[in-house]
C-alpha cells in the first residue's frame, strides 16, 4: 500500500506539471490531457518495457488513467492560481522526480536488479516523462542541459542503499531517499549549482 501511495501521488504530481507546460504553450483540451498523460506515465512504460513487465502497469490497473483525468480537470480549473506561485511547475516536478525515482527502484528490485541498475531504472522512471513532455511541447528537455535533474535522482538512489543499511524502518529508507532528492534539486536551483559546461567561450 505505501509503495501504491508513492505511485499515485508521482503521478498527480508529474500529470500537473505536464498540464501546465501544456496550458503554457496554449494546446487545446486534447493536447493538455496528452501532454499531461505522458508525462505521468512516459518513464514507467520505458521502466516497464525495459524489464519485460507487460503489459505495462497503467494497462492494467485503470487507476492510473483516472488518476490523472480528476488531475488534469483539477489542474485546468485551478490553472490561474496555480500560475501566479513562480515555483509551482518546478516544485511539482521535483517532487514527481523524487517519488519516481523510487518507484523505479522498487519495480528493480522487486526483479533482482543489483542496485546500481535499480538506481538507473529509477531515474529513467523520474526523468523521461518529462523528456517526452518537453519535446512534445518543443522545450530542450531539461534532462539534457546542465541543470541537476538526474543526478539528484542517482545521488538520492544511491542513497536509498545507504540508508537500508542503517538500523531503520524500511519506510524510513524510503522516504529519507525521496527526501534527499528533492532536497538536492531545490539546493542546486537555489545555489545556482550546475554540471561542467563542456563547451568553450559558452559555445
Amino acid at each position: 500500500m505505501f509503495y501504491f501511495i508513492i505511485d499515485i501521488l508521482g503521478t498527480v504530481a508529474f500529470a500537473i506539471s505536464g498540464v501546465m507546460v501544456a496550458m503554457e504553450k496554449k494546446l487545446d483540451l486534447f493536447g493538455v490531457f496528452i501532454v499531461a498523460f505522458v508525462t505521468a506515465v512516459g518513464g514507467g512504460t520505458l521502466r516497464d518495457l525495459l524489464i519485460g513487465s507487460t503489459p505495462v502497469v497503467w494497462l492494467q490497473q485503470p487507476v492510473y488513467l483516472l488518476t490523472i483525468s480528476g488531475t488534469v480537470v483539477f489542474a485546468i480549473l485551478f490553472f490561474n492560481k496555480l500560475k501566479y506561485l513562480r515555483t509551482s511547475l518546478f516544485l511539482f516536478d521535483t517532487i514527481g522526480i523524487g517519488l519516481y525515482t523510487m518507484v523505479g527502484i522498487e519495480k528493480g528490485l522487486a526483479v533482482s536488479l543489483s542496485p546500481m541498475m535499480c538506481v538507473a531504472l529509477g531515474t529513467i522512471t523520474a526523468s523521461f516523462g518529462g523528456v517526452i513532455r518537453d519535446i512534445l511541447c518543443n522545450e530542450i528537455p531539461v534532462i539534457f542541459r546542465k541543470e541537476i535533474y538526474a543526478t539528484a535522482c542517482i545521488l538520492g538512489g544511491a542513497s536509498y542503499f545507504l540508508f537500508k543499511e542503517l538500523p531503520i524502518d524500511i519506510a524510513y529508507a524510503y522516504l529519507g531517499a525521496i527526501i534527499t532528492i528533492i532536497i538536492i534539486r531545490l539546493l542546486a536551483v537555489r545555489f545556482h549549482i550546475a554540471l561542467p559546461n563542456i563547451y568553450r567561450n559558452g559555445r
